[in-house]
């Protein structure tokens, strides 16, 4: 772990501090270069912005620029410490973005003195940016922060932590349940953890089939249920009545644990109560809530995903976020919005069923990669995703209403099904 310190440090230090730059996309060799790039010649797009603002999306570097934006109020799994603290974090964001979709980030790190002070900052800079993506941000604030922003913005705004985490569980999910030989919607659920991740993973679920009755979310103080007074709102769409008000309870018989709330939580014991064939996703880093290793040593049918990437089935958010919001870019959408999202979790489930490349295996240092228990889920470093993703995100902003550019003729795949040709 200290070498582990060292290298991060170094790598953030040296041999420039820091992870991304702004780089020039035109020439600035000649005078005329400079008189183009800045006075005389700059008046000219201005004028044009003035009298049809959309025309800064055609001569600044507007329709390719995402703000990714934090108050650092929950950094990782550290906590509040800070938005000076996250600005690594809204920085490696940046990395992601440009490295995986090619989009361009200023990472900007808010110090608010409330979430409606956080608002209305966001709100009145937004015109800088073709997309928003929120980060960092703790619950409940962070729903409110959201739906606020998303009324008030004409760009798309995304909190990644909910939905990003969401997107990918479910593609996983889905394909995970196919492979169990069960469906979604009588699926018994236990969610261990009460967060915008947590929350956000559940109701898209909910969105793609599963019933908000066989869902059985836990808290600090165990299952939330309807006889509980001390609810938020967002717990409380997800209490029905139930005698089982414990994890012990909720784990009897159930089919998919998904695990958003800390280390060592889930025990040989209660994995013991799943039903057969049980799906775990233990996504906590970084240590899961229950160790892959305990996991298959205790049940041999259990099919297992965490947040790591040195186990399979790595739930990670970079799956989701540079290409959908390269999706929406491209068409210009005005949201992201839950036909995109499930759009998106249909890619990447298909995606993980179809023939993976040997150079995508070498890279993960493996001889083969096929659909199966310990194949549920895309990796990032396949090349496909960059078409995929963005392909089905823009298809659905169009068909949803949310677009205000045609189809891009860039996309060399006119579907996922491309993939199996």
């Amino acid at each position: 772990m200290s070498d582990l310190k060292t290298a991060a440090l170094e790598y953030h230090a040296l041999p420039r501090p820091g992870k991304i730059s702004v780089e020039l996309t035109k020439p600035t060799e000649t005078a005329r270069d400079l008189a183009l790039a800045y006075s005389p010649g700059v008046a000219e797009p201005v004028r044009e912005i003035a009298r049809e603002p959309n025309l800064a999306y055609k001569y600044t570097s507007k329709g390719n620029l995402v703000g990714v934006i934090t108050d650092g109020t929950a950094i990782l799994g550290l906590g509040n410490l800070g938005p000076l603290a996250s600005k690594p974090v809204m920085e490696g964001k940046g990395v992601l973005f440009k490295r995986f979709a090619g989009v361009d980030v200023f990472d900007i790190e808010v110090d608010a003195e409330s979430p409606q002070a956080f608002i209305d900052t966001v709100r009145r800079i937004s015109i800088t940016f073709g997309g928003i993506n929120l980060e960092d941000i703790k619950a409940p604030e962070c729903f409110e922060i959201e739906r606020a922003l998303i009324e008030q913005c004409d760009i798309p705004v995304f909190h990644d932590d909910q939905h990003g985490t969401a997107i990918v569980t479910a593609a996983g999910m889905l394909n995970a349940l196919e492979i169990a030989g069960k469906e979604l919607a009588t699926a018994k659920i236990v969610c261990l953890g009460s967060g915008a991740a947590a929350i956000s993973c559940m109701r898209l679920l909910i969105s793609l089939g599963a019933k908000v009755e066989n869902i059985f979310m836990l808290d600090r103080k165990g299952v939330i249920h309807s006889g509980r007074d001390d609810l938020n709102q967002y717990k409380a769409a997800f209490a029905h009545d139930t005698d089982k008000h414990t994890l012990e309870q909720a784990m009897e018989g159930a089919d998919v644990f998904v695990g958003l709330a800390g280390s060592n939580l889930l025990s040989a014991d209660n994995l013991k109560r799943m039903a057969e064939r049980p799906v775990v996703f233990a996504c906590s880093n970084p240590d899961p809530e229950i160790s892959p290793e305990l996991a298959h040593a205790t049940r041999s049918d259990v099919i297992m995903a965490t947040g790591r990437s040195d186990y399979p089935n790595q739930v990670n958010n970079v799956l989701c976020f540079p290409f959908i919001f390269r999706g929406a870019l491209d068409v210009r959408a005005s949201r992201i919005n839950e036909e995109m999202k499930i759009a998106v979790v249909h890619a990447l489930r298909d995606l993980a069923k179809a023939p993976v490349s040997p150079e995508v295996c070498a890279a993960y240092g493996l001889d083969t990669l096929e659909f199966g228990r310990e194949y549920i889920i895309p990796k990032p470093l396949d090349p496909r995703l960059i078409t995929i993703v963005p392909d089905a995100a823009a298809k659905a902003a169009i068909e949803s209403g949310v677009a205000s550019l045609p189809y891009p003729r860039n996309y060399p795949l006119q579907s996922v099904a491309d993939v199996f040709k």
